[in-house]
């Protein structure tokens, strides 16, 4: 897998911190050429600061995946620096707590606007360039909350994760003609400075939950992100990955209890 990734063109958004870090990471590592693309330039610096320290070819870029203007631009910055656009790693997301009754109108649509047309105008940015790559490739990262999970404070990202698998079954059937895949990678309970922030009771209790009594580390999405960016992967489109440690299989904890 790392040699029909190494030198290929990849951007991943939101990448200057969480799982979209991680995923630079494992790219980085199989010998990609990575633009870290983040609202605040400071911060996709840092990162690509960080992951470059090896001698890995890791650029920053500042962009708003709200703007397609923004979007536009980091697709021509990734070409401009690598020479062609590969692989797009739609991954920008915000998960702001708030329960029905209390969110606003306003709250909401932050969300919508980031996570789900933030997906779409990356993605409508990017396919200009990937049309002219042989290993076109699209990974979103998706989430188990919304598809096929649910937790009390994320409606509004729920229904941006559920709506994004919507839209790739669509898109990877339009952009099938040019080559170009497109898959998405499906976290569950990964340790993250965002999931740090919910309690150290509230990771030990997920933990609890999950079969292989972890949660998982952001190179697990990382290594699914790449595995669909692979060469190997040419002839998976429009499918999903759970990486999870099997959070969603038992009935209960009574379940894992009698294991």
């Amino acid at each position: 897998m790392s040699a029909s990734l190494k030198g290929k063109s990849v951007i991943v958004t939101g990448g200057s911190k969480g799982i979209g870090k991680g995923i630079a990471k494992v790219f980085a590592g199989h010998g990609a050429k990575v633009l870290i693309v983040a609202r605040h330039l400071k911060d996709a610096e840092a990162a690509a600061q960080e992951l470059g320290k090896g001698g890995a070819t890791v650029g920053a870029c500042a962009a708003d995946v709200t703007k397609l203007s923004d979007m536009e631009a980091m697709a021509k910055a990734a070409v401009d620096r690598h020479g062609a656009l590969d692989v797009l790693c739609a991954n920008a997301g915000i998960f702001p707590q708030a329960k029905i009754e209390e969110m606003s109108p306003e709250s909401w649509d932050e969300v919508m606007n980031t996570n789900l047309k933030g997906t779409f105008l990356a993605i409508k940015a990017c396919v200009p360039h990937l049309k002219n790559s042989s290993q076109g490739r699209i990974v979103i990262t998706s989430s188990i909350t919304g598809p096929v999970t649910g937790y009390p404070g994320w409606t509004h990202y729920g229904a941006t994760k559920a709506g994004q698998l919507g839209f790739m079954r669509t898109a990877c059937i339009e952009l099938a003609k040019y080559g170009i895949t497109v898959n998405a990678v499906m976290p569950g309970n990964i340790v993250t400075e965002g999931l740090a922030g919910l309690g150290e009771d509230y990771m030990k209790t997920m933990a609890a939950s999950i079969p292989l009594k972890r949660l998982g580390a952001v190179e697990d999405i990382g290594n699914a992100a790449a595995f669909f960016a692979s060469r190997e992967a040419a002839y998976i489109t429009g499918q999903t990955i759970i990486v999870d440690g099997g959070q969603i299989l038992p009935e209960s904890l009574e379940a894992l209890a009698s294991a």
